[in-house]
């Protein structure tokens, strides 16, 4: 999942604790396998072990910073082939 922030970036800071709460659980629970700011920060990357891009929105859907109008989460599916994640199998 790719984000992009509709807010300014004081207004996401305060609510990134929540966020990173949100990315715990999904951590927790299997799904997560990675994420991060862009840089500059203008949103985010989100490598989930979803099957698919719905499956990917329903989770995202959660995501405090959806839930308050701050950011939009778009799926792009991807297939690791070569480095750390080329054997990944969630």
């Amino acid at each position: 999942m790719i984000s992009t922030y509709l807010a300014p970036l004081d207004e996401i800071d305060q609510a990134r604790t929540d966020h990173l709460t949100f990315l715990d659980e999904l951590s927790d629970s299997g799904v997560l396998v990675s994420s991060g700011r862009q840089d500059p920060p203008t949103g985010g990357v989100v490598l989930l072990d979803a099957a698919s891009a719905e499956q990917a929105r329903d989770l995202m859907a959660n995501d405090p910073y959806v839930r308050r109008g701050l950011a939009r989460y778009e799926p792009v599916g991807w297939q690791p082939t070569r480095g750390v994640l080329a054997d990944w199998k969630g």
